[in-house]
């Protein structure tokens, strides 16, 4: 069952008094006898009743609220256990990152050790050529090239490690270390530009610098070096709410409160364009979780039932009851709309299937324009009977003509 009370369109709070009005205005308003042409009158109007049936009796509104209490403190219960297992897949995420980072310092550390091994060797060879001349020296630095082991330079390691297009869109190291200090925009936190700032000095000092960085600033700084950007962090969960607003709101442009799950309060704007369900989204205002980027606050906006109106999208229907001969004969009157009263033209022979669109009168659809206020006619008899009325229907039904 909907909620009652954004069936009734009252506050939580509202007294008995306040309750049965609104019953009242709203079974009026969608009564199947006054909404013949729509065939979702008799459930609006059931649905009213039920609502009104509950929130009537303080014995049946008491258990809906206990269980509507229920409700929310398991939706914050389920928030934290998505907290937590966020968490845990964050630290899963930290543990894999570490090892990675273990398995590059030993690469690191294995390519010194080769670049050392290789100035040995160096050495010792230009020392037999010094001794045995410059004939046997050739030879002997031929030999040495071949079977020294091989040098692998940090960018032959990243290419074997993360891929051979990791290598092709790295930035070229020889140009200095000045060429390779660029801000990161992909970051917005404190953190992360911690970590832009710790990866500055690598260009400059070399590998050896490298293997001094933490496991994370390792990472991160072979990711900018070889893709050029941060890497993107992953989003935690949005949080989702529910607001009612007014058509009042819509118009004013009025700020509207929203308790989240979590127990913090946000604001947002009611604007044009908003109808019943939309989604209205609070950027970085969600879940703060370590390691994550926050996430949103997501409000699903309900639109408070309004007595002189049906809202659909953004048009707006209203009901306006015609005699008897009106209708025959047509006639010129009015009917109130969201800025005032608006006249309205009945046509001749027009039945209670007849509809009247008037363009533009309806609510603002968020770019410029505005839906139609659609007036539904309904035929309707005199106060008391009139006998001339009941001859003529008689002789119409009979066939009698004078």
């Amino acid at each position: 069952m909907r909620d009652p009370y954004k069936t009734l369109g009252v506050k939580r709070d509202a007294g008995v008094d306040e309750i049965k009005a609104a019953w009242r205005n709203m079974a009026k308003a969608v009564h199947p006898d006054h909404n013949l042409n729509d065939p979702t009158a008799t459930e609006r109007f059931a649905e009213i009743g039920r609502a009104y049936d509950t929130l009537k009796d303080p014995k049946k509104r008491s258990r809906y609220d206990q269980v509507l209490g229920m409700a929310a403190a398991k939706s914050r219960e389920q928030t934290i256990m998505q907290q937590r297992q966020a968490q845990h897949e964050a630290e899963a995420r930290a543990k894999v990152a570490r090892a990675n980072a273990e398995k590059v310092l030993e690469e690191l550390a294995r390519a010194n050790a080769q670049k050392a091994q290789k100035a040995s060797n160096a050495a010792a060879a230009g020392a037999a050529q010094t001794q045995a001349g410059n004939a046997s020296a050739g030879k002997s630095q031929a030999s040495a090239a071949q079977s020294a082991p091989a040098n692998e330079s940090p960018e032959d390691m990243v290419e074997r490690i993360f891929g051979a297009q990791a290598r092709a869109s790295a930035p070229n190291t020889e140009q200095g270390a000045g060429a390779d200090k660029r801000p990161d925009s992909g970051y917005q936190d404190g953190a992360a530009r911690g970590e832009t700032e710790e990866a500055e000095p690598v260009a400059a000092s070399g590998i050896g610098s490298i293997i001094s960085l933490p496991p994370f600033g390792i990472l991160s700084s072979l990711v900018r070096r070889i893709t050029g950007a941060a890497p993107t962090l992953e989003k935690a969960p949005d949080i989702a709410a529910e607001a009612s607003i007014t058509l009042e709101d819509i118009l004013k442009g009025n700020w509207i409160s929203v308790m989240l799950s979590d127990g913090r309060e946000q604001r947002f704007q009611a604007m044009p364009g908003m109808s019943d369900g939309h989604v209205v989204h609070l950027k970085g205002q969600g879940l703060k979780l370590q390691g994550m980027q926050r996430g949103d606050v997501a409000i699903t906006v309900h639109l408070t039932p309004d007595d002189r109106f049906a809202i659909r999208g953004f048009d707006l229907h209203t009901a306006l009851p015609v005699t008897i001969e009106n209708a025959v004969l047509g006639c010129r009157t009015h009917v109130e709309g969201l800025s005032g009263s608006v006249d309205v033209t009945v046509p001749a022979w027009s039945g209670s299937d007849h509809v009247i669109r008037i363009p533009n009168e309806g609510l603002p659809n968020g770019d410029g324009g505005k839906g139609d206020l659609v007036v539904e006619l309904r035929l309707m008899l005199w106060e008391k009977p009139d006998d001339r009325i009941t001859d003529l229907m008689r002789i119409r039904k009979d066939g009698l003509f004078l």
